[in-house]
């Protein structure tokens, strides 16, 4: 009995776990600091180069961006809060992607997932550009705690602001920050 009940406790915590990885870090805040998002708030974002699979043919990098607002987006087709993400990204491209923003999201998949990316586009609307980080190394530098995890970078490349996890009417917080770093 004692065995059964501690089996059942790990398989509860485990699950517990399990379920919270991906984007239920949910304090109720929207930026967090620096320390919680790798220490990149206030520093130069690492450059990185992805290949498109969605929005957009070849290759796109960070540093070919310059001048304009980016909002790299970690995500996964696995993610429960990417779904309802997804949709207000798309709205924020829409309304500012001609005025300096660009959104890239970039999918931490696995390889026997990578065909899933192109559906989920078009299934939640993401009509901006999409890479899939094959190796990880794009995560091992941004170090997402969960997804989504967003960095929105200013014109000279500085990481302005993070975001952990999606929560409901985090777009206002967000459509602000992008607001302020395009000048509008």
């Amino acid at each position: 009995m004692r065995i059964e009940a501690r089996w059942l406790s790990l398989t509860v915590v485990t699950l517990s776990l399990g379920l919270g990885a991906c984007g239920a870090a949910d304090d109720g805040k929207g930026a967090d600091s620096a320390e919680s998002t790798g220490g990149l708030v206030g520093n130069p974002a690492p450059d990185f180069s992805v290949k498109t699979i969605v929005g957009g043919k070849g290759s796109v990098s960070l540093k070919s961006l310059r001048g304009k607002v980016v909002l790299v987006d970690f995500w996964g087709t696995f993610c429960e809060p990417c779904k309802k993400s997804f949709p207000k990204l798309q709205d924020l491209n829409t309304k500012y992607g001609t005025t300096g923003l660009q959104i890239i999201g970039i999918s931490e998949d696995e390889a026997d997932d990578k065909d899933k990316i192109p559906g989920f586009a078009d299934t939640y609307g993401a009509k901006f550009a999409l890479g899939w980080d094959e190796d990880k190394t794009i995560a091992k530098h941004y170090k997402p705690e969960t997804m989504p995890s967003s960095f929105i970078i200013d014109r000279k490349g500085v990481v302005r602001y993070a975001h952990v996890g999606y929560h409901d009417g985090e777009e206002v917080e967000i459509e602000k920050e992008i607001k302020e770093l395009l000048g509008n």
